[in-house]
């Protein structure tokens, strides 16, 4: 059985991590088949931008965050009085932090799912009337659907084990952003905390296979499936 704390962290780090994957998802989508179809001035520096969070120490990011979010921030303030929305020191700014961390995973495994896809099959839909639109959602997505799922698992895997940018920006509050590697950094500097921490460190863990195996054979069905339509 869970303890109070253990139950409370792992609770709020799936809250957290399927709202981050939900409100990041639509966005990679974009941004993958923009980096994948299009050739832009500054398509390169919008690679790197999307891709800083991948080798930023994880810090930076909340600090950012931190600044341009805050109640001080520009759009911090500009949400606070505007819209009424605080995000500092709530699940909903830990949503945030994640998001941006997981982001860039998601849009490469979407971005090399689109790359790969058969340009012909998209033209063949334009040559029969398809519009635009219609060859993106019922062609071009459907193929991508397997690196969209593997996108959002390793998303979802990746904000569970969020702790530098959250901490930075959110803090750990109990029962508002106290997730899993949150909890486990509050257990290490507690004296006999060693035992609680390490079973959290053990749900981690495991919580963290779950999501890489699910990443892959979701990955490997939904190529099956699409290569039996094409068998078909």
């Amino acid at each position: 059985m869970l303890s109070p704390l253990e139950s409370e962290a792992l609770g709020l780090s799936l809250l957290i991590s399927l709202t981050a994957v939900a409100a990041g998802l639509p966005f990679a989508i974009a941004a993958a088949w923009l980096l994948a179809r299009r050739r832009f001035a500054g398509r390169v520096l919008l690679d790197g931008i999307i891709h800083l969070p991948l080798v930023l120490p994880p810090v930076v990011v909340g600090y950012g965050l931190l600044v341009l979010l805050g109640r001080k921030g520009p759009i911090g303030a500009w949400l606070h009085d505007a819209l009424g929305i605080t995000l500092i020191f709530n699940w909903k700014g830990a949503a945030v932090a994640s998001a941006v961390m997981a982001f860039p995973l998601m849009v490469r495994a979407i971005r090399l799912s689109l790359e790969a896809i058969d340009r012909g099959l998209e033209a063949a839909a334009a040559t029969l009337g398809s519009t635009p639109a219609g060859v993106f959602f019922h062609v071009t997505l459907p193929l991508a659907l397997p690196g969209i799922l593997s996108g959002a698992v390793l998303g979802f895997g990746r904000s569970l084990g969020e702790f530098g940018a959250t901490i930075t920006f959110v803090s750990s509050i109990p029962g508002q952003t106290r997730t899993l590697p949150n909890a486990i950094y509050g257990l290490t500097e507690v004296p006999g905390g060693e035992a609680e921490a390490l079973r959290l460190c053990a749900i981690s863990i495991l919580l963290a296979m779950l999501a890489l195996v699910a990443s892959e054979l979701l990955a490997r069905r939904m190529q099956t499936r699409l290569a039996g339509r094409s068998g078909a």
